[in-house]
């Protein structure tokens, strides 16, 4: 992760409204009032420590881990032993990590996975019991919120409503805004029940490049049946239609679509991008094999067989909002945590 670009200003407004008990701290940032936000979601475990700085805030501290909270909860309605022992060791990372940083206000959330899982609450428990941390497991209209939040700044200008949305590992949202507010209004939204765990565990796979295509397609036909209600709502005939996505898969296709080596934040954060690039980078996606996707810069082994069910994800959306440009955020969630922690204008 990284900074706050400062030419992004975060303004300030109400006060937050949760207290952590204070901690000591030694070191740089020792006198410094600091507030955390940790998404965990069905694939990713995403920490954020800032301390307000002028108009906005700078970032202190950052950790991200694939835990795959959610692996096999699409099957068993539950989440795995293996799973919550990866998540915990990640929220044991964190809880030490909100100690060393003089963390005076934070909060962390939770999301598809513990929504779905009938084990969701127990688990909850348990990582309080054993980390210190406090997970709140979110709606899916709340988390929809917090992206918008988080990563409206990277809207282009324009007048029409845009439309911005967020795959995560087990769900994806959709949020129509109303640009024309310093904070964007919004319109309408959608949670569809397909992230790229969830999407994959139900219909990826395949045998040969026929078989990978037949289950792109298969996917791709799952999720636009997700979207079908969302999508007869939305306006037709506009202008000039803008798009915004935030998450690990338009990240992802954004360093493919650049050639980087190695991910860097600065060059994919505020990127945009054809929208006929993107299709074209998932359509080659979809062809190769797990093996060939996990030698492609930016996927690797570890996204290498989620990959997919995202770009599958990317295209439906890109079939119901025909937008010619897709404007590329690696901030949402967490930061539209700390925007409200730091009572900065919310949505």
């Amino acid at each position: 992760m990284g900074d706050i670009p400062t030419r992004r200003p975060y303004r300030q407004a109400k006060p937050p409204a949760r207290s952590a008990p204070p901690r000591p701290q030694r070191g740089r940032w020792s006198d410094a009032q600091a507030y955390a936000a940790l998404d965990l979601g069905t694939n990713n475990c995403r920490l954020l420590i800032a301390r307000p700085q002028g108009g906005g805030f700078a970032v202190v501290d950052a950790f991200s881990r694939i835990v795959r909270l959610g692996e096999g909860l699409a099957t068993t309605g539950r989440l795995s032993d293996a799973a919550i022992d990866r998540t915990i060791a990640a929220l044991r990372v964190c809880a030490d990590k909100l100690k060393r940083r003089n963390v005076t206000l934070s909060r962390a959330v939770a999301t598809e996975a513990c929504r779905r899982a009938a084990n969701g609450p127990a688990f909850i428990a348990r990582a309080l019991a054993e980390t210190g941390i406090h997970l709140d497991i979110i709606s899916a209209e709340e988390e929809a919120r917090l992206a918008v939040l988080g990563c409206h700044a990277l809207i282009e200008p324009g007048d029409d409503p845009a439309l911005v949305f967020d795959i995560g590992g087990g769900s994806t949202e959709l949020v129509l805004v109303d640009t024309r507010s310093p904070v964007p209004r919004i319109l309408d939204w959608h949670s569809a029940p397909w992230g790229v765990v969830s999407l994959t565990e139900s219909a990826g796979g395949g045998e040969g490049e026929a078989g990978r295509l037949a289950a792109y397609a298969r996917m791709r036909a799952m999720v636009a049946d997700s979207f079908a209600d969302f999508a007869a709502r939305l306006p037709r005939n506009l202008k000039s239609p803008r798009l915004l996505g935030t998450s690990g898969t338009v990240t992802t296709l954004g360093s493919v679509h650049l050639g980087l080596s190695h991910y860097d934040r600065a060059a994919v954060d505020g990127l945009i991008v054809p929208t006929a690039a993107m299709r074209a980078i998932s359509a080659d996606l979809s062809r190769k094999s797990l093996a060939a996707r996990g030698k492609v810069a930016c996927i690797g082994p570890e996204r290498a067989d989620l990959v997919v069910a995202g770009c599958a994800i990317l295209e439906t959306i890109l079939d119901l909002w025909p937008a010619e440009r897709l404007g590329i955020a690696d901030r949402g969630i967490r930061e539209g945590i700390l925007r409200r922690l730091m009572g900065i204008a919310r949505t």
